[in-house]
């Protein structure tokens, strides 16, 4: 087993094409929103599905990719570290943010590719990964 750390995986698709950003001393960075769900039968034999939303942001070689290649719909695989933090916004109000900061992804619907923030490099996945529930 891993040693444990701040890890996150989630499978899910593109809420909005990420928006690439470049910061004051010149990295690049991309913002997306990937929607998860989860169903389940209620007590009444209803078939009941859940979404989370969640913020997720890339830096470097990554984000430039991510917004080159995802977009609205994609599904992904997103592995990361979970982020809390906070700001002040125009109006002086003390602001609270969480999100995914993303190392590495998977495009799960056009040809099966991973993208890892290390190498920033794309591998072709040689076997394909059944995430269906049935």
């Amino acid at each position: 087993m891993y040693a444990l750390k701040n890890r996150v995986q989630l499978i899910g698709n593109l809420g909005q094409s990420p928006e690439l950003r470049t910061t004051e001393t010149g990295k690049s960075m991309s913002r997306f929103s990937i929607a998860t769900n989860e169903s389940y039968t209620n007590a009444s034999g209803e078939k009941v599905v859940e979404t989370q939303w969640h913020n997720v942001v890339a830096w470097g070689k990554l984000a430039e990719i991510t917004s080159t290649y995802l977009n609205k719909g994609s599904e992904v695989v997103i592995e990361g570290k979970l982020v809390h933090r906070n700001y002040i916004d125009k109006e002086g109000v003390k602001r609270y943010v969480s999100e995914i900061q993303a190392t590495e992804i998977l495009f799960l619907n056009t040809q099966k590719q991973t993208i890892n923030q290390t190498d920033d490099e794309f591998q072709d996945v040689s076997t394909d990964v059944d995430i269906s529930n049935s």
